[in-house]
Order: structure tokens, then sequence, then C-alpha cells
């Protein structure tokens, strides 16, 4: 059976520790869904969703293993929609971990078939959120480093 799992997250934008995510994930699944979600608690994006899914398919041209989708759904449901059985998230810390492991549990509540797995970031990219990068680029700031593509 094909390990399918789905990167669900708002992307905003797609940093290099997304971007580690995702390689680090292609070794444990045979495909990698990026699912850009809209996320009902963020009011606007700051980079539009059709810029995003350019930039992150361009990152993974030609690797058939990852996909890249937007989504306005229950992550639970756009998982049985992929036969997805698997959920990747990354923790930076601890507070990652408590937020995070919330939405596991309701999403294994929708979907017992799902299991979500938490990678933790590579210490380089621990201090990188979209957060950060945001506000850094809003005021003219050089977010290249944090970026796997040019913005």
């Amino acid at each position: 059976m094909k390990k399918i799992a789905v990167f669900p997250g708002s992307f905003d934008p797609f940093t290099m520790g997304h971007h580690d995510i995702v390689l680090r994930s292609l070794n444990l699944f045979d495909e990698v869904i990026i699912g850009i979600g809209y996320n009902s608690t963020k009011q606007n994006r700051y980079f539009e969703i059709d810029q995003m899914v350019t930039k992150i398919k361009g990152v993974y041209q030609g690797n058939d293993r990852v996909k890249v989708i937007v989504y306005n759904e229950l992550t639970s449901t756009l998982a049985k929609k992929y036969e997805a059985r698997f959920l990747i998230r990354g923790l930076r810390n601890t507070t990652d971990f408590e937020y995070e492991n919330t939405i596991s549990q309701m999403n294994r509540y929708l979907n017992t078939e799902l299991e979500t797995v938490f990678l933790i970031t590579s210490p380089q990219f621990a201090a990188v959120s979209s957060t950060v990068i945001r506000e850094v680029h809003r005021y003219g700031g050089d977010v290249r480093e944090f970026l796997p593509f040019p913005i």
C-alpha cells in the first residue's frame, strides 16, 4: 500500500523550515501532498495563495512524489479524499507541540485511520516562522536566506 502523507498549513510563506520537513518526509512516505489551506483564524494572507502554489511547485518541479494543492475543508476530510493515512507536522518548540497535539487529537477523532507524524525542526530552522518572515519582508528586510525561492 502506498504511504501518502499530507503536509497541511497556510504556508504564508513557505519557508526553508517547511522545505526541510518535506525533504525529510520523502524518506518516510511515498508521496507528500503539500496542502495550502485557508486558516479561519487568520484574517488575510500576506502572500497570495496562487503565488505560493506557483513558487512551491517550482521548488519540487520534476519530483512527482510531491504535489501541491489548495484546500478549504477539514484537513481530516482532505486526507480521506487523497487516501492519505498520515499528516506531517513540524515542531519547533513545546508551544508548537501543545497546539499541534490538540489538532492531532481532533483529526484522529474525525478520521480514525489518520496518524499525525511530528518531525522536530532541524536546528538551523528552529527560529524561523512564517510570521517572522512576513514581518521582516513587510519592512523591507532581506528574507532570501529563509525561503527556498525568490520573492
